[in-house]
């Protein structure tokens, strides 16, 4: 990666970190999730700076449904173009400019990525030259609740006709390298090639991150363009310090400045590669596995390769055991003896990942409140994990070094790589580059049977590739997939360990580097402890709502948090009762959280929305009705149920049509009684229109939500602790009113309207 320098005296052609930092400070004042107010701050921001680069610039804006999530915004893009010189495919550069919901600031997600385009197109703009291609920015809105934003570009701009590639740039926490990362539809052999071709100072990417990435409960903006647009995308993210993820700590001083000039040395190349070379050959039918590697930069080969390369690993393999044994090197003996130890070091390795995490959850009750599953203590357990692994390991191979006869140990570790690779070669080809150290590996075997003392020196050098190229996977799994996947940190240790048995086999201390992998375990554990409680640097996430029952007249405080703090308990009590004895509708995270504790709450004077009847019309059998939803108070969102008995004919909301199933109905097989969530913006109302069958009642539970429980005058809420922060993921700091439409009962007036009510 590269080092800051904030140096003023960098070249005006080139990306300047000092420079980006003055627009993110400007963008992460405050949060600026979609439809509050700092939101349209930072889009005039945003416009006038891309309109002072002399892009030509638009504000697209639109309503977008998402049936699969059920999920309704108006989204508002800044949409910016330089003209290129000649009529060719336009390249898109691509960000977000939305916070997540209520929390988080937005410095790292994904207010690096804008200021890396910012900043870049001014160094790019300082040569004074005419791209090629038009450059589009893109700055989506609506990202963080459905990447709506994008889906309204690539569906309905004109613009997106013409793109023929995708630079995406987003992240996941605060720190860290940035992984490159391709969204393509088909082969991507094209674009490998081409990323190696426009050199990039310090690249980070492997085919294996994408099948990673797609793991993970998240897609981006670029998978928006993949799957609607057919158009390519590089996309590139930094996923360290995850903890940050969406909460009030994703800030300006928390974005780690190495990672936003990671950003930039990708960008700048880029940009001035593809701003002249043809978009539209990009697409290819073969894929290439790529990674990248120190000093090389990049190693790249088609997939056809992995099965041939699979299947020479196996043929040396097995030549190299019947030479070995025909020196009187290896017996099948002692190999056999030789896998003991790895198997033990692997059993116990694996059987403490897999349980380790689990065991430390029940002492450590309060980790559960960090939803996405990385403490702020993360790395310290993943090197606690690493040096228990690395204890057994010492202490396995010191049982049975003077069992087995010096070379055997080696063969054990390879059979296990080749298993991998059969299984890489058949389910994750983007994995294929794992053959590459198992050569240095057979090498390294091939030496050790000539040699009675090999040349240590040369083992190391041999051993380099699978440090360099697998060492970093036993961070990234728990930093990408949570500390629940700590397992595979405890597996790749050992597998690590077994390909660099050529060189640690010749340790004569095994035994004391035992006892001092354990004592280090100790002392990283210890440690990991003393961060095991919340602080000011460390604060805890905790959630708190009003709930109030129009109908029932009833008033709840609710929570999302399992473990109370005094802060919750102020208002939920000592003992409050369990939310799962009442019948509340919850709107869930997408780690499926649900609301935990409930508390009664003093009822407030708070007014209900209007409803207003448009058309109430029957044709045929069939009953058609359009009312419109207006509140009296400032909302940021309206959640919508219905029966699931409910079977519609057609359904719209604010215009979307909602589509037919295979039925030939809408929502014809709920599972549950959602219908919508909409967010609301700029005090939009709702319109539903739907026809149903004129006999079937109907009725609609309606759930207003906004977002001001801490500022909103009728409350008196205590100032949240230091050591505590809103908790990212779910809806929280909110007051929710709960109400019936009884389409029935509604009659029309000579407004065609019924008159507010208000809770008393």
């Amino acid at each position: 990666m590269p080092q800051v320098n904030l140096s003023s005296s960098i070249p005006e052609d080139q990306f300047s970190l000092e420079r980006a930092l003055i627009p993110l400070k400007e963008i992460s004042k405050k949060p600026h999730y979609h439809g509050s107010t700092e939101h349209k701050r930072v889009r005039d921001f945003l416009e006038n700076e891309l309109k002072g680069l002399g892009f030509e610039t638009q504000i697209q804006e639109g309503f977008v449904f998402d049936s699969s999530s059920k999920g309704l915004d108006r989204p508002k893009n800044i949409v910016a173009k330089l003209k290129g010189s000649q009529n060719t495919k336009s390249l898109i550069l691509l960000s977000h400019y939305d916070s997540a919901l209520i929390p988080s600031f937005g410095a790292s997600d994904a207010g690096s990525g804008v200021v890396t385009i910012l900043e870049s197109l001014r160094a790019y703009l300082a040569k004074r030259t005419k791209p090629k291609n038009d450059i589009v920015v893109v700055f989506s809105d609506a990202e963080e609740i459905g990447l709506d934003g994008a889906h309204l570009f690539v569906s309905e701009h004109p613009w997106a006709k013409e793109a023929g590639l995708v630079l995406n740039f987003e992240a996941r926490g605060s720190g860290g390298p940035s992984n490159m990362i391709l969204e393509n539809n088909g082969g991507n052999a094209n674009l490998v090639k081409a990323f190696v071709e426009a050199n990039p100072e310090y690249p980070v990417a492997s085919s294996l991150m994408y099948s990673i990435y797609k793991m993970l409960p998240n897609d981006t903006d670029s998978t928006v363009f993949r799957e609607i647009g057919d158009i390519d995308s590089y996309f590139f993210a930094f996923i360290d310090d995850h903890f940050d993820y969406h909460t009030a700590n994703d800030t300006f001083e928390n974005l780690d400045r190495n990672t936003l000039a990671h950003q930039g040395s990708y960008l700048l190349p880029l940009v001035h590669y593809f701003a002249e070379n043809d978009l539209s050959k990009l697409k290819a039918e073969e894929d290439y596995v790529y990674v990248n590697f120190p000093f090389i930069k990049m190693i790249s080969y088609p997939f056809s390769w992995v099965i041939p390369m699979l299947v020479l690993a196996v043929i040396l393999l097995i030549v190299l055991i019947f030479f070995g044994i025909n020196k009187g090197k290896l017996s099948f003996k002692n190999i056999g003896i030789g896998f003991l130890p790895f198997l033990v070091s692997l059993i116990l390795g694996g059987v403490i990942g897999f349980f380790g995490w689990n065991t430390l959850l029940y002492f450590y009750p309060q980790y559960q409140e960090i939803q996405h599953g990385f403490t702020y203590n993360g790395h310290t357990y993943i090197v606690f994990f690493v040096f228990l692994t690395l204890g057994i390991l010492f202490r396995a191979y010191h049982v049975f070094s003077k069992k087995t006869i010096g070379t055997n140990i080696l063969i054990a570790p390879l059979v296990f790589w080749i298993i991998i690779n059969c299984v890489v070669a058949i389910y994750l080809k983007g994995a294929g580059y794992f053959i590459i150290p198992v050569f240095f590996a057979l090498i390294s075997l091939w030496i050790s049977i000539k040699q009675e003392h090999p040349n240590k020196f040369l083992m190391l050098l041999l051993a380099i590739p699978a440090i360099f190229l697998f060492a970093p996977l036993i961070q990234f799994f728990p930093v990408g997939l949570g500390l629940k996947m700590i397992v595979l940190s405890s597996v790749f240790t050992v597998l690590l360990f077994g390909l660099l048995l050529s060189v640690t086999r010749f340790y004569k201390m095994k035994k004391t580097l035992s006892y001092l992998s354990f004592i280090l375990a100790a002392l990283f554990f210890i440690s990991a402890h003393t961060k095991s409680d919340f602080s000011e640097e460390r604060q805890k996430p905790n959630s708190l709502l009003y709930y109030q029952d129009a109908n029932s007249q009833e008033a709840f405080w609710l929570t999302y948090d399992n473990a109370l703090d005094d802060w919750t308990k102020g208002y939920l009590g000592e003992t409050p009762e369990k939310a799962s004895m009442y019948n509340i509708n919850t709107e869930k995270s997408k780690y499926n959280t649900g609301y935990s504790f409930v508390s009664e709450a003093p009822k407030k004077e708070i007014p209900l929305f209007e409803t207003i009847l448009n058309d109430d019309t029957i044709i045929d059998s069939i009953r058609e009705v359009r009312f419109t939803i207006k509140a009296k108070r400032n909302i940021n969102q309206i959640s919508l149920y219905a029966d699931t008995s409910l079977t519609f004919q057609s359904l719209a909301f604010n215009g979307k049509n909602v589509p037919k199933d295979s039925s030939g109905y809408v929502f014809s097989n709920r599972k549950d009684e959602k219908l919508l969530r909409y967010y609301v913006a700029d005090g939009d109302s709702l319109e539903v229109r739907y026809s149903i069958e004129k006999e079937i009642p109907v009725s609609f539970t309606v759930l207003e939500y906004s977002f001001d429980l801490l500022e909103n005058n009728q409350f008196t809420i205590n100032k949240r602790p230091k050591h505590t922060m809103p908790k990212p993921f779910v809806i929280t700091d909110a007051i929710v009113i709960k109400n019936t439409i009884d389409i029935n009962s509604l009659t029309r007036s000579k407004k065609d309207s019924l008159k507010p009510q208000t809770i008393e």
